[in-house]
């Protein structure tokens, strides 16, 4: 009797080691893969200040769900202070509307997680800063906060440049932290885009 419940626990942990070694693969795996996209992310950024310099250009962000990150990623790169006129983070509707200007009644016909929202950040933080490209960004990072109509990962990525104001509606996958590294990542991708 007892040598049957030795080979259980020998299969027990035998399943808990493999479940072990799988773990440290994927968290390998995704180590590997976020700093891949880190540095995209970090060239991407050297790119955009690289050319504003030449341009003689500025930029500055509103930010809701990503909480500064756009902001921080700029603010690592030595020189940034050349284009970065400043950032704001506006993760309250209240803040949203002292700030940059969201008018009351785009926050309760449309929400803060919306084209119409995201449209006013952009040329409210413009007109803050007086910046020739501006980023902005809100949406549902979660867990918590989704709904059918906008679940949690919904999220409104916006850039205003010289001629135009360009807006996408993303639904990010994953945790919260992944949720706010993907927004700050496909922001800054499409404001090189659009340079």
């Amino acid at each position: 009797m007892v040598a049957t419940y030795v080979k259980d626990l020998e299969m027990i942990l035998g399943i808990i080691a493999e479940f072990y070694l799988l773990f440290e693969i994927l968290s390998t795996l995704f180590r590997y893969n976020y700093s891949m996209k880190k540095n995209t992310t970090k060239q991407n950024s050297i790119d955009i200040i690289n050319i504003l310099k030449e341009k003689n250009q500025t930029i500055s962000f509103a930010e809701s769900c990503t909480g500064g990150r756009i902001a921080s990623e700029f603010t690592a790169i030595s020189g940034a202070s050349a284009v970065l006129n400043g950032s704001c983070v506006t993760y309250s509707n209240e803040i949203k509307s002292k700030w940059l200007g969201v008018s009351e009644e785009t926050l309760m016909e449309h929400g803060a997680v919306s084209k119409e929202c995201v449209e006013e950040m952009l040329k409210g933080i413009a007109k803050l800063a007086n910046a020739d490209y501006t980023i902005a960004v809100s949406g549902i990072a979660g867990p918590t906060g989704g709904t059918d109509e906008k679940p949690v990962g919904t999220v409104y990525i916006g850039i205003l440049n010289q001629t135009n104001i360009i807006i996408e509606r993303h639904l990010f996958k994953g945790e919260r932290e992944s949720v706010q590294l993907q927004a700050t990542d496909t922001a800054i991708a499409l404001l090189k885009k659009n340079l």
